[in-house]
């Protein structure tokens, strides 16, 4: 296959660790390119910088280089100002001297705003506004708030006070383990299109990832590929999620993403409307049954398609970070020391885990902190190079070795400083785990990340804190998840939540409770698929600290509305400010004061439909305006509450 008949960029530009010295960038191309950024600043001339020193072209494939441009500033750029900017690439190997380079209005008009205008970005001299969100899954039926986002920057686009100061994207931002069957049958499409690595597979019942790509690709029945023996019958039900969860969603973990290639294809997939122009969905051979959900599925993918373009611009507009939650990986992970010893015990589930890994390290991770993930990204880069030397195969052995030095890693979390700064926590990698049980679920950070943590926010005096889920959550759902743990069942109802393990609650609780964090904490979270706000102090301490639980959730995707109407009326019932069922919770020291969606029917206080938060910040870190940007179009406040416990 001839890369020259393939569009030179596949996604991006991202932006993503800005600072006035310092420009992190992202790209995906078809072939090794050479950048030059061309930027203007608001009432400035344009600055050209070569990025070829500052460009580490990693390939994937063999139509398929990622460029992570890292790119120090000699002259700092200005804050709170519009800053105009253009990408222009020649390829390395095949321009000739005197050629014109190509900007963004050649190789990717749908980057223009409604103007035909560049995108432009703004640093923000202090943390006064971010957008958050998380749990974008393509094939919910539901509005994308990347694209509502979107919308609403178009319509603040020449204020740049108005700006978030960032993006922050809290987890899920794909859905490794569960694809709709018309995203597999791209993915593989794309695969096949850009020659993505392959590889060998041991311990599965094909023999490489070309078979799995291929004729044994087993639409809607992929737990059926692991091996056929005993030992893998507690695999199959908690690594696939064949379980039933009767109380919250179903985990349909039928087309679990499996290979490195299908981790690259679907961050493709998901982030640009270039990659879909390479390729066509036809509908596999299927029975009736799935046949009519891959048809029903398939329509919903389209819409989904059909606001990648604005997407697309959001992200080459705001700076953006990230970090993984559970479904970046896989449903439940690291949920339990007994689930970690079943799936890092087969090498199939493995490589599985690890590949999901690869791909948050190439796509989500390295554009948080590139100095702190430099020692994994040489190593992914050397196996990479291999492959690309090797034919585009991976070598097995040498994909074992990185993917059990990166699941050893740690170093996944980070900070931003600014005014406030930004904690950023990893709650999946670095786990509590029970002393009482393997089957009980972990802590979401040991003692030794808590401690980490809490010197993060010593002399503060606010901090941001970005935990993928709520450390403080809803009361009832958090019961209900305690009671199917005492009943062995935390798989059932993902009973992953702060309080659900006594030493890291405590210790967390510990941490706000200490003398010596007497500040403003604002809690960004995600997870759960439905949002909401909470007013937090410390009982019986006049100074502080105060804190904030704002959640958000999901980008694209939702909880069962009748569902979750009950839960939230029960919660209000059984956990009134009165009821004495809050001197058995772990919180019965804090004061927790719940604000009403504005948009809410009388006395709700969870509101749910895709969308993404946004949050205004005073001078002294704490939250004066908190919105829910929903993508059917209208904002929802959540307005401070009369002062009653809950």
């Amino acid at each position: 296959m001839d890369d020259a008949t393939l569009p030179a960029v596949l996604a991006g530009p991202l932006l993503r660790r800005l600072a006035p010295d310092r420009l992190v960038l992202w790209l995906a191309a078809s072939r090794p390119l050479a950048l030059t950024l061309a930027l203007t600043p608001a009432g400035e001339g344009t600055r050209r910088l070569s990025l070829n020193d500052h460009c580490r072209r990693v390939p994937v494939g063999r139509h398929a280089w990622l460029h992570l441009i890292d790119l120090p500033l000699a002259t700092p750029l200005p804050t709170d100002t519009l800053i105009a900017y253009d990408l222009r690439l020649r390829d390395t190997e095949r321009h000739h001297e005197g050629e014109d380079e190509r900007g963004i209005a050649d190789w990717g008009d749908h980057l223009l705003d409604a103007e035909g205008e560049l995108p432009a970005f703004v640093l923000a001299g202090r943390h006064h506004r971010l957008l958050h969100g998380s749990c974008r899954k393509p094939h919910h039926d539901g509005g994308d708030g990347l694209v509502r986002a979107e919308a609403w920057l178009a319509e603040h686009r020449e204020v740049p006070e108005e700006r978030p100061a960032w993006l922050l994207m809290t987890g899920d931002q794909i859905y490794a383990d569960d694809v709709a069957g018309p995203m597999l049958v791209a993915i593989h499409a794309l695969i096949r299109r850009l020659g993505l690595f392959d590889e060998s597979l041991e311990g599965a019942v094909v023999a490489d990832s070309r078979a799995l790509h291929g004729e044994a690709a087993h639409y809607y029945a992929r737990e059926s590929l692991l091996p056929d023996v005993k030992s893998s019958e507690n695999l199959r039900e908690r690594f696939f999620g064949g379980v039933r969860k009767p109380v919250f969603t179903s985990a349909n973990a039928h087309n679990h993403l499996a290979t490195f290639a299908e981790m690259v294809a679907m961050y493709l997939l998901v982030w640009s409307p270039t990659p879909w122009e390479l390729i066509e969905v036809a509908t596999p051979a299927l029975d009736d049954k799935h046949a009519a959900l891959f048809t029903e599925q398939h329509a919903v993918i389209e819409r989904f398609v059909a606001g990648l373009p604005a997407a697309a611009r959001l992200l080459a507009r705001l700076p953006t970070l990230m970090i993984f939650d559970d479904h970046d990986i896989t449903d439940d992970w690291n949920l339990t020391a007994d689930w970690e010893r079943t799936a890092y015990g087969h090498p199939f589930s493995r490589r599985i885990i690890g590949n999901a890994l690869l791909g948050y390290l190439l796509f989500q991770g390295w554009g948080n902190a590139p100095e702190h993930l430099a020692e994994p990204l040489d190593e992914c880069a050397r196996l990479l190079q291999d492959a690309m030397a090797n034919d585009g195969w991976l070598d097995g052995d040498a994909l074992d070795a990185v993917i059990r030095r990166l699941l050893r890693f740690e170093g996944w979390e980070y900070q931003i400083p600014g005014d406030p700064p930004l904690v950023v926590l990893d709650t999946r990698t670095r786990r509590w785990r029970s002393e009482r049980s393997p089957k009980r679920p972990s802590g979401l950070m040991d003692w030794e990340a808590l401690s980490e943590f809490q010197q993060a926010l010593l002399h503060h005096r606010s901090v941001i804190i970005v935990s993928p889920a709520p450390m403080f959550g809803v009361k009832l759902i958090e019961v209900v998840q305690k009671i199917f743990t005492l009943a062995g069942r935390p798989l059932l109802v993902d009973a992953e939540n702060w309080m659900a393990h006594r030493g890291a609650a405590s210790v967390l609780l510990n941490i706000f409770r200490h003398s010596r964090t007497p500040g403003n904490y604002v809690i960004l979270s995600g997870d759960v698929h439905y949002s909401f706000a909470y007013d937090i102090q410390i009982r019986q301490r006049r100074h502080g600290p105060r804190l904030w639980q704002i959640t958000s959730s999901g980008i694209k995707n939702a909880f069962p509305d009748t569902l979750l109407d009950w839960f939230d009326r029960l919660n209000r019932w059984l956990y009134a400010p009165w009821s004495p069922l809050n001197w058995f919770t772990k919180r019965r020291r804090l004061a927790i004061t719940p604000r009403d969606p504005d948009r809410a029917k009388a006395g709700e206080r969870l509101w749910n439909g895709s969308g993404i938060g946004l949050v205004d910040f005073d001078t002294q870190g704490r939250p004066h305006a908190i919105r829910q940007l929903d993508a059917r179009g209208f904002d929802v406040s959540f307005p401070p509450a009369a002062q009653d416990d809950a």
